[in-house]
């Protein structure tokens, strides 16, 4: 082992006289360890929410929004003509409009979502979704009212539930001398879902597309839903559909939609990162106190190194060495802790939030490697920065002096 690796251990593990020293650097080690312990933490709570809340909602809505300047009539053949383009795996149109949702003496505002059954699945996990009934349920039955399925949330609320009866009031009523009336219509609830997400579980509503163009008085469809085999290609697909049909089709792609979501949730992740990492360049700080604290105890020991031969590379290596050593052993300790409190935190559902402000119950905590090598590799860059004043001043050291007023 090179002398300069034993005196810095030497240095650093000093017992009796030099108790005071080793006690330093424990509590250098310690401050490391919390700041990148709490770093990783922070960044894996930051990474669970984005990666949850963004599965949330590509799950419950459509990758890529495509709709046709005059109204889209034949949706089949539109379909077809969409599934064709490249990197798209699913297609299915669909008829929006909001609607006032009543049973049982409760009342609540409901957007509803006329879809096709067949096609609906290939867009959304509405079928894996589905805690009571059949997406197929839907299809119209001459002899009974038509069917809707309503959100988990929505039930509670209406206090409706399978083989129930609901009623809708639309904007789009009876016209009649005193104006337009508006009409309440019995729907059957054929189907309970729930995506996981507050929005849709407490406030959709499905119904089929015949259906939902009456209601609304719609002959055209408002959009084509498209669902894409890689999400982060979502904009370039939703390029090409315009590139490739002509510019009659208008896209929105998911990115696009949710932007302002996912910009709070990034600026959110930067400033609670730059805010903790403060905790680690306050431990930086406390390595350059214990080191000059070292630098002023060892100079008679630095005077005699300096007669007995050493040179100033190596003084200057010795105390950058007990640096690294500290950056190195607490920023692994910081690592190995917050990975293994990231893992129990997530494990057990332990941060509990409010599912209507967040659209999740509990806040999932996901350590991404890449993510945790830059905390690695900043945090003992910073150490090793903290390194390098108090090293110099040790190697600045005049022997003569050192031993003269040590």
């Amino acid at each position: 082992m090179p002398f300069e690796i034993q005196i810095a251990l030497r240095y650093l593990l000093a017992r009796r006289k030099q108790a005071f020293i080793s006690v330093i650097s424990f509590i250098s080690t310690l401050g490391v360890a919390v700041g990148v312990m709490a770093l990783v933490v922070a960044l894996a709570l930051m990474t669970g929410l984005q990666a949850e809340l963004r599965d949330r909602l590509l799950g419950s809505q459509a990758h890529i929004y495509v709709t046709k300047q005059g109204g889209i009539e034949d949706y089949h053949a539109e379909v077809e003509k969409l599934r064709s383009i490249p990197g798209v795996v699913g297609a299915a149109p669909t008829v929006g409009g909001k609607a006032l949702a009543s049973s049982a003496g409760f009342s609540e505002f409901i957007t509803l979502k006329g879809i096709d059954p067949e096609l609906e699945p290939s867009v959304i996990d509405i079928a894996n979704a589905m805690q009571h009934g059949q997406v197929g349920d839907l299809e119209p039955d001459p002899d009974r009212p038509p069917g809707i399925i309503i959100g988990q949330t929505l039930s509670e609320h209406l206090g409706a539930f399978v083989g129930d009866t609901i009623t809708l009031l639309t904007p789009r009523g009876t016209l009649s001398p005193g104006g337009m009336l508006p009409r309440n219509l019995p729907f059957r609830v054929v189907g309970i879902f729930s995506l996981g997400l507050f929005e849709a579980d407490a406030t959709w509503g499905f119904v089929s597309l015949p259906t939902a163009q009456r209601l609304f008085g719609r002959d055209a469809i408002d959009f084509i839903q498209l669902r894409v085999d890689d999400i982060w290609s979502a904009p370039a697909i939703a390029q090409t559909v315009t590139d490739s049909l002509g510019l009659l089709y208008v896209t929105q792609d998911w990115a696009e939609l949710n932007r302002s979501l996912f910009s709070a949730l990034w600026m959110e992740r930067l400033a609670l990162g730059i805010a903790i990492g403060l905790i680690v360049l306050v431990a930086a700080l406390q390595i350059i106190a214990s080191l000059i604290l070292l630098v002023m105890e060892k100079s008679p020991d630095i005077g005699i190194l300096k007669t007995m031969g050493a040179s100033a590379g190596s003084v200057t290596v010795i105390f950058m060495l007990q640096g690294l050593i500290i950056g190195v052993v607490g920023t692994a300790v910081g690592a190995v802790g917050g990975v293994g409190l990231a893992t129990v935190l997530d494990r057990y559902r332990v941060v509990r939030i409010p599912m209507d402000v967040y659209q999740i119950e509990h806040v999932p905590f996901v350590v991404e490697p890449f993510s945790l090598a830059i905390v690695v590799l900043v945090s003992v860059g910073v150490c090793f920065l903290a390194t390098i004043y108090p090293s110099r001043q040790a190697a600045r050291l005049d022997p003569v002096e050192a031993l003269r007023y040590g």
